[in-house]
């Protein structure tokens, strides 16, 4: 079923958020150490405002209990109470979205470090291009759209963002073999039986329910937005791509730039759609990748459901064709 070159359509893009930039939030703040994170404890109420410590732990163990909070940051906000939610609900938790003993305590289940150390490989530094064009014309002409830099390669694996994993290793040089790093550990991927998929417009989360109808991930995501709103009803799954090419057509979707033509644009995690495409019956809609993971559920895609691409790649193992996938508000 996973196609490798399978050309594809999407209305997706990503709207430029504005304000101040995480670097900037983060400047203000007492640098978070690994050991902090590892020994943070839930004392009650909700969780700090800002960065912290314990945020940074819950993320962990929400992606480690196959509830995504997204790019681990050490950040609370809505994104970690939608998480909360999910996890509340696979839980048998009372749902509120807010964090208390009862889910502390369940969190727990998942032992073990969440903050651990790793040594940077030769393999680390291979497929690392130089800096991509905007422009879809010049992009057309590459042969790859990958990281750009190995920091950014090690974060997306880890599930991190790069700042946060900068934060954690001031002054690392992630470009040199057996260096040692501090990474979080989000856990092995889930192995777990789909049989249907909810796209909450709502919560912006991706709601997947097994054979007993129960739900058994979850997932933030992008869908839609008012301009060009994704599709009602219910759809199937057709086919998986993994690292796929993404064809750009003005006359199918939106126009970039000047670019009045078609393009093809090669594969790569910083392509438009990322490392991977679950194509929907619906035509030039699916689930997939994306190049910019801290802007998911934050800005508006092009009518398809935008993910990670740790969490899309998770996903794109898991189901198979024939899937329901529906859009609900």
């Amino acid at each position: 079923m996973k196609n490798t070159t399978r050309t594809l359509l999407c209305f997706t893009t990503c709207l430029v958020a504005t304000g101040l930039s995480l670097t900037t939030l983060q400047a203000s703040q007492s640098p978070i150490e690994p050991g902090q994170v590892n020994d943070a404890t839930y004392d009650g109420g909700p969780l700090p405002d800002g960065q912290s410590p314990l945020t940074a732990k819950v993320q962990i163990l929400l992606d480690r209990a196959a509830v995504s909070p997204g790019v681990i940051d050490g950040y609370g906000g809505e994104s970690v109470e939608k998480a909360i939610r999910a996890f509340e609900t696979i839980n048998g938790l009372p749902v509120d979205g807010t964090m208390d003993e009862e889910v502390w305590s369940a969190l727990q289940a998942n032992t073990g470090d969440t903050i651990v150390s790793y040594t940077i490989t030769e393999e680390d530094l291979t497929d690392i291009v130089e800096p991509l064009p905007e422009d879809y014309a010049e992009l057309a002409e590459l042969d790859w759209l990958g990281y750009t830099q190995v920091d950014e390669k090690l974060a997306e694996r880890f599930h991190m963002d790069v700042e946060f994993l900068h934060a954690l290793n001031p002054g690392a040089d992630f470009a040199s073999p057996g260096a040692q790093i501090w990474v979080a550990d989000p856990g092995e991927d889930a192995e777990v039986d789909v049989a249907r998929i909810v796209a909450d417009k709502s919560l912006s989360r991706l709601l997947v329910y097994d054979s007993a109808d129960k739900l058994v991930l979850s997932y933030p995501v992008t869908i839609g937005s008012e301009q060009t709103p994704s599709p009602s009803g219910t759809h199937e799954v057709v086919a998986v791509a993994i690292e796929p090419t993404y064809s750009y057509n003005p006359d199918k979707n939106f126009q970039q730039g000047d670019n009045d033509e078609p393009l093809t644009l090669p594969p790569g995690p910083n392509g438009p759609v990322g490392l991977v495409w679950i194509d929907l019956s619906k035509p030039t809609y699916g689930l997939h990748g994306t190049p910019e993971p801290a802007e998911i559920g934050k800005t508006s895609s092009h009518g398809c459901v935008r993910m990670t691409n740790w969490d899309a790649s998770e996903l794109a193992h898991l189901v198979s064709s024939g899937i329901e996938v529906s859009f609900e508000d």
